[in-house]
C-alpha cells in the first residue's frame, strides 16, 4: 500500500522531467507528508479544451501532455457521492483492469504521478518503523496512475466546481527488501514506458494490461525516518531526514 508520499518538485521542473505541455489548474504548496484526499499533481494526456467545455466529451483537439491537480482517491463516475474515494487510494495491478471501479479508468484515463519517494511502516516486536523509500539515483518516481472525473448532481451546470477529479496509485506484490518494509509498493514507470502509458488511444484495459506486463521491479532505497511522519499535520524537508534507530524509538510524534 502506498498511503503517504513526498511531492515537493515546483512546476518548472515537473514541466521539463515530463515533458509537459500544458500546465492546468492552481497547484497545490510542496509537500512532504502527502496524505489521501489531499490534492495531489497527475501527468496526463487529454485534448486541450476551452475553460468551460465539458471534460467527458468527445473533443477534436489533438491530445496533449498536461500537468493537473486532482484530489487523490478514485471516485468512480457512477458513484452516488464522492464519500468512498478515500477508500481508494491504491488499485491492485494483480486486478486493475478487471474490477469495475478500475477498468474503465484502466483503458480511457491512465496518468503519472510524480513523488520524490514514499513513506512504508515496517512492522516489528516493538511497533511500526516509518522507512522513506526512493529513487537511489536521486531521481523523481513516476507513479502508475488512473484518474476519473465524477459529476456532482448538486452543482449547476456552469459551476466551475461541478466536475471532480480524482486519481489513484497502483501497487504491486513488493519483492527482495521492499518486501521486508511492506508487502506492497508502487508501481513505477520508467521514462521509455511513459508515453505508452499515457496513451489511451485504443481505449482498451488490454492495453493497460500489456503495459503493466512489461514494467520492471522497482529499485528503490529506504532509511529509517522519524515517526513524526505519521501525524498528518506534521510536514517540511526534516521529515524525511534519516535517523538511527535508537533515535527513532526515542522521537516523540
Amino acid at each position: 500500500m502506498c498511503g503517504r508520499y513526498v511531492s515537493s518538485a515546483s512546476t518548472a521542473y515537473l514541466f521539463d522531467e515530463f515533458d509537459v505541455e500544458e500546465v492546468i489548474g492552481e497547484q497545490p504548496p510542496p509537500s512532504w507528508n502527502v496524505a489521501p484526499t489531499d490534492p495531489v499533481r497527475a501527468i496526463l494526456r487529454r485534448p486541450v479544451r476551452e475553460e468551460h467545455a465539458e471534460p467527458d466529451k468527445p473533443a477534436d483537439a489533438h491530445p496533449v501532455r498536461q500537468l493537473r491537480t486532482l484530489r487523490w482517491g478514485l471516485v468512480p463516475s457512477w458513484s452516488k457521492d464522492p464519500k468512498g474515494g478515500a477508500r481508494m487510494i491504491n488499485a491492485r495491478i494483480e486486478t486493475v483492469t478487471e474490477k469495475p471501479a478500475f477498468k474503465k479508468a484502466a483503458a480511457r484515463r491512465r496518468c503519472l504521478i510524480p513523488a520524490e519517494g514514499y513513506y512504508e511502516w515496517q512492522k516489528t516486536d516493538t511497533g511500526k518503523v516509518p522507512h522513506f523509500l526512493h529513487d537511489p539515483d536521486g531521481r523523481p518516481l513516476a507513479m502508475a496512475g488512473l484518474y476519473e472525473l465524477w459529476r456532482d448532481p448538486l452543482l449547476a451546470d456552469d459551476d466551475p466546481n461541478r466536475w471532480l477529479w480524482t486519481c489513484t496509485i497502483i501497487t504491486q506484490q513488493a519483492t527482495d527488501l521492499l518486501g521486508e518494509i511492506h508487502d506492497r509498493n508502487p508501481v513505477l514507470v520508467p521514462p521509455e514506458l511513459r508515453a505508452a502509458w499515457l496513451d489511451c488511444s485504443s481505449d482498451d484495459p488490454a492495453t493497460a494490461r500489456k503495459i503493466l506486463d512489461q514494467l520492471p521491479e522497482a529499485r528503490l532505497e529506504p532509511y529509517v525516518v522519524s515517526p513524526a511522519v505519521g501525524n498528518v499535520r506534521n510536514d517540511g524537508p526534516q521529515l524525511i531526514e534519516p535517523v538511527v534507530v535508537a533515535e527513532q524509538e526515542r522521537l516523540p510524534l
